[in-house]
């Protein structure tokens, strides 16, 4: 189960938030308090209506203030029905807001950042916006409009009797007892209940992500017994929520009835003592019992409350993330030959016994080809990513052009960048947003050219709608050679000053491996070429081979 993140407070996400909902927040409590004023109307009305009736009085008064009394329940509904139009509002901006902060932020996020989440899984938390979309809307609207109306029924029951203003005190300090004691392990349980609800939902995915696994398992029960000891854990969560949740109903029961007792009580005694009469009685009646209404969904509105704070909190596992440094200079051009230096450059991953990297000394001309040999650990793999400004290093300098890597803008760098490593794979698109990413710049003829060069011409061919055949998410409507193609042809088709491969052919026909190695390495390309590889034909055909051991670079030929 994953930890909880303690840098920022749950209730502190929930400021945040609010504060990007100012204005929407004070038209709320605007019509919350016009509401509130109106609804005062029914009990107000009933008292008039009771003291005429006693009077005698023409029944024309009597339809004139039962008229009033409608309208102002008709009034009532329609404050009511503006709160819900700006509620609707806020629900469009949050989801707005959350799912391009999410879209912003995953290609951004530093790659150690995620340790050893898996990415997809993280961004289930994206799910959590439809709870706080629903959960803060109602949170704002039932809370000013039950508070506004407790504290105008307080203030309309003061004029009755003094008595009514210690009653109100009491109500208020009864209530802070029930929050006070209860909110924070209420939001402590949720958060719990939140936790094991992902930690299902990711035992689930995996299964889904590894069905041909799971199938040849035999009668193996992994996946039922490993989600049978998870729901189990979800369900004693649940259950200490629960008892939370019963606790605070409790409670509000007990307190009603208190309220309820006192009132009929301690009116009684007003009335028969002369001190209020029975119009007064029955409008403080109705009242109290629109208070004890808004009590009750004040409290019951708590587990709202602790949803959406809970929600909050499993974004922040997102959105706390740190992010790539976006400043910096544009100081590259592509008319230029590119130049690297590394400088002493070192790796260390959080919690790790060894250095992932160190030392590493070494210069990259423009145009050359470089194969970087070594044993499976050795660092080559992330040797490319450090060049490729793909992972980021916490010792020494990388230099291009005689430029720190530093003080260049990360986007503007990668942009001469073209890779095709372990990992990469189709995103559920066309063939041809996979290869262009929709860049306006690459031609059809450029992108045809590409295709036949690195044999995918046979396969687009045989599809009904071509370059615009969809695919599926990772490639897997399609062959995998098709896809390791389409990754290539991705990392060649802007013609980038860097080309970085690991294993790119794997997998493929003998014939088709050689003309494609043999158009990568024609002269004409721009491109200086990096290539981690099993295939010895990338080894005969780079200038120059570096040897890595252990994350140092041994030799150099």
């Amino acid at each position: 189960m994953e930890e909880l993140n303690s840098k920022i407070s749950p209730l502190k996400r929930l400021w945040k938030v609010l504060g990007g909902e100012t204005k929407a927040i004070y038209l709320i409590l605007g019509y919350a308090a016009f509401a509130g004023i109106v609804s005062l109307s029914l009990p107000l009305g009933i008292q008039a209506i009771i003291n005429f009736v006693q009077a005698g009085q023409l029944r024309v008064t009597m339809i004139v203030l039962i008229t009033l009394v409608l309208i102002g329940v008709v009034f009532a509904g329609l404050l009511n029905y503006m709160q819900m139009r700006i509620a609707e509002d806020i629900q469009q901006r949050l989801f707005t807001k959350s799912s391009f902060e999410f879209i912003y932020r995953f290609p951004r996020i530093i790659t150690s950042q995620f340790g050893r989440k898996y990415p997809p899984e993280l961004a289930n938390r994206f799910f959590d916006t439809m709870t706080i979309q629903k959960g803060i809307p109602k949170m704002i609207i039932d809370f000013s409009t039950s508070t506004l109306q407790i504290l105008f029924g307080l203030t309309l029951l003061s004029f009755y009797h003094p008595f009514f203003i210690l009653f109100g005190i009491l109500l208020i300090v009864l209530f802070y007892i029930v929050f006070q004691f209860s909110a924070p392990v209420g939001l402590s349980t949720n958060l719990v209940v939140s936790k094991y609800k992902y930690d299902t939902a990711h035992w689930i995915q995996e299964v889904a992500r590894n069905t041909d696994s799971f199938k040849v398992s035999g009668s193996s029960k992994l996946a039922s017994s490993k989600q049978d000891k998870i729901v189990h854990d979800y369900l004693h969560a649940r259950e200490d929520h629960f008892k939370i949740l019963r606790l605070q109903y409790f409670k509000m029961i007990g307190f009603k009835v208190l309220v309820v007792g006192a009132l009929l009580i301690i009116g009684g005694f007003l009335v028969i003592n002369q001190q209020m009469n029975i119009g007064q009685f029955v409008a403080a009646e109705v009242v109290v019992l629109l208070m004890t209404s808004s009590v009750e969904k004040l409290i019951k509105g708590l587990e709202n409350v602790y949803d959406v704070l809970a929600g909050l909190e499993k974004i922040g596992y997102v959105t706390d993330k740190k992010l790539e440094n976006s400043e910096g200079t544009s100081p590259l051009n592509i008319e230029d030959d590119f130049v690297w230096e590394l400088k002493d450059i070192g790796i260390t991953y959080p919690n790790a016994e060894h250095k992932a990297l160190r030392n590493i000394q070494l210069n990259v001309k423009s145009n050359e080809s470089i194969f970087i040999d070594g044993s499976s650990g050795s660092g080559k793999t992330t040797l490319l990513k450090v060049i490729g400004g793909l992972e980021k290093y916490t010792e020494g300098n990388l230099y291009v052009n005689n430029y720190s890597l530093k003080t260049i803008q990360i986007d503007h760098y990668r942009s001469f960048i073209g890779h095709s490593l372990i990992g990469n794979l189709p995103f559920e698109a066309s063939i041809r947003e996979n290869i262009c990413f929709n860049n306006p710049d690459v031609t059809d003829k450029e992108l045809a050219v590409i295709i036949e060069k690195l044999k995918l011409k046979s396969f687009v061919n045989t599809q009904e709608l071509g370059v615009d055949t969809p695919i599926a998410t990772a490639g897997r409507n399609i062959p995998y050679t098709v896809a390791k193609k389409i990754m290539l042809a991705r990392a060649i088709i802007t013609k980038p000053k860097l080309l970085l491969l690991k294993d790119p052919l794997v997998e493929f026909q003998e014939d088709e491996v050689e003309g494609i190695i043999d158009y990568l390495f024609e002269e004409s390309h721009p491109w200086t070429l990096i290539v981690v590889s099993r295939n010895k034909l990338w080894k005969q055909k780079c200038k120059r081979i570096i040897y890595l051991e252990n994350g140092e670079i041994i030799n150099k030929n």
